[in-house]
């Protein structure tokens, strides 16, 4: 086990704190529970998801076209 300390300020910690509280968890826990939670939803993508997005090749080209204009500054934030 490693120690982390880190700095939030106090509207962060009382919201943290709220959400240990609400799934009774210590804040120690819940944090670790929350990125891991956080890492596992958000930053991956299954084998067998990716293998369908790969395969549908319209949502691909649309998704390069996107990933062109956004090259090319040729985009719109609304």
């Amino acid at each position: 086990m490693k120690t982390v300390t880190m700095r939030v300020d106090d509207s962060t910690y009382n919201m943290i704190k709220l959400a240990a509280e609400g799934q009774k968890r210590n804040l120690s826990n819940f944090i670790e529970f929350a990125t891991m939670q956080y890492l596992t939803s958000s930053q991956f993508v299954e084998n067998d998801e990716m293998a369908e997005i790969m395969d549908d090749k319209e949502l691909v080209k649309n998704l390069m076209d996107g990933l062109n204009d956004f090259k090319n500054g040729d985009y719109t934030i609304v």
